[in-house]
């Protein structure tokens, strides 16, 4: 499991570390915020595109050689830049990022599932979860020390090893997972199993909590400075969500797996402290912000491996990396759609409103959670049961 857990890390810790550092490159390759926002949308573009296709690519081949064929391109695309003397090849090698990403991230996913009993997925996907966490913590603060150093080629240079030894490491210790037999799906039964309730009910809180995150890693600071916060304090409010839901996470696995918490009861809570983190985020001052980061951390937390045990115990086993693809497509949206709905608010009231009305549309999803009655994963077991 630990090379599984590695490729979580990589993909956090290449999209992070690069996103969060583009705008302070003095160099000739981000010469305006138009080429900033487009460096920026070239990943998580192919990432939306094509996280599907490599799913269902997993399962028609088997996860493993399609995981191992994204970290070796990763790691190629990386090693292009750090490499290439042209500053225009930076948008190639963000581009190549995000396809490789899009490959390796269901594949390590789907794997998860594949190599964990169902009574362990809360575990697993926790795990799992955690050390993206962690990716996501570390990418911003040792991307940027990377490149004080030694600028973007440093960064990508380090990206170029830890892809290719992260490959090397899953060749040695991941084991063969073949395909297994499907009866053949067509278009409109793939429509009809996305349509069910069993998926999209994971898959919307997925999207509400990567909203919730993106806004508050990006938002968070804003107010911050509003009243006049240093980067330092802002920076450590968001360390404070990124670290809540790395902690959050394998407990929330734990306790799903030992029958104390069922997947709809976690998807409320989660969708209900991400709302009222939201709302927090509101109040002005120290106190919103850390009272926000803090909420937010711990929703996020209990989404993100109850949401994935859910999907991976209502997909049948040959179907694992085409569900895993549509719903990190969910989450991309849900990247990309939180901070959009909180900006456009924000543009014509004030963040404030912006908060509240991604607080709102949470909320709205936590009482529908809480209203559904069919649960999105199997009853719980036992707390003895083997």
């Amino acid at each position: 499991m630990w090379p599984l857990y590695a490729a979580g890390f990589t993909t956090a810790f290449g999209a992070h570390g690069i996103a969060a550092n583009l705008g302070g490159h003095s160099g000739d390759a981000v010469t305006s915020l138009l080429v900033l926002g487009g460096l920026l949308a070239l990943y998580d573009g192919a990432e939306v595109v094509l996280k599907p296709l490599f799913g269902t690519l997993a399962d028609r081949i088997g996860a493993r050689p399609v995981l191992l064929g994204g970290l070796a391109a990763f790691a190629a695309a990386s090693a292009l830049y750090a490499f290439a003397d042209s500053p225009g090849w930076l948008w190639a090698a963000r581009l190549g990022q995000g396809a490789a990403a899009s490959a390796f991230s269901p594949s390590a996913s789907a794997l998860v599932a594949r190599l964990n009993p169902a009574a362990r997925h809360g575990r697993a996907f926790g795990s799992y979860g955690f050390h993206k966490s962690i990716g996501y913590t570390l990418g911003p603060l040792l991307g940027g020390a990377l490149v004080w150093a030694g600028g973007l080629r440093l960064l990508f240079a380090v990206l170029a090893v830890l892809g290719a030894a992260v490959a090397v490491w899953a060749v040695l210790a991941v084991p063969d997972v073949p395909p297994l037999p499907k009866v053949r799906q067509t278009v409109l039964d793939l429509a009809r199993r996305l349509a069910e309730p069993a998926f999209l009910a994971p898959t919307a809180a997925l999207a509400a909590a990567t909203a919730a995150l993106s806004v508050g890693v990006g938002f968070l600071p804003v107010s911050g400075r509003v009243v006049g916060l240093g980067t330092v304090v802002t920076g450590a409010a968001v360390s404070v969500l990124a670290g809540c839901a790395a902690v959050v996470q394998p407990r929330a696995g734990r306790a799903v797996d030992d029958g104390r918490l069922t997947v709809r009861t976690g998807l409320a809570a989660g969708l209900s402290l991400t709302a009222a983190g939201l709302a927090c985020a509101m109040l002005p001052g120290l106190t919103g912000i850390l009272l926000g980061a803090a909420l937010i951390g711990a929703g996020t937390g209990l989404i993100t491996p109850l949401g994935f045990a859910a999907l991976a115990a209502s997909t049948p086993a040959e179907r694992l990396g085409q569900t895993m693809g549509a719903a990190e497509l969910g989450r991309e949206l849900g990247d990309a759609g939180g901070p959009l709905l909180v900006a456009a608010v924000a543009s014509t009231a004030t963040l404030t409103y912006g908060f509240g009305a991604l607080a709102a549309l949470t909320g709205a999803l936590a009482v529908a959670a809480f209203l559904h009655r069919r649960s999105a994963s199997p009853a719980p077991r036992p707390r003895n049961a083997r």
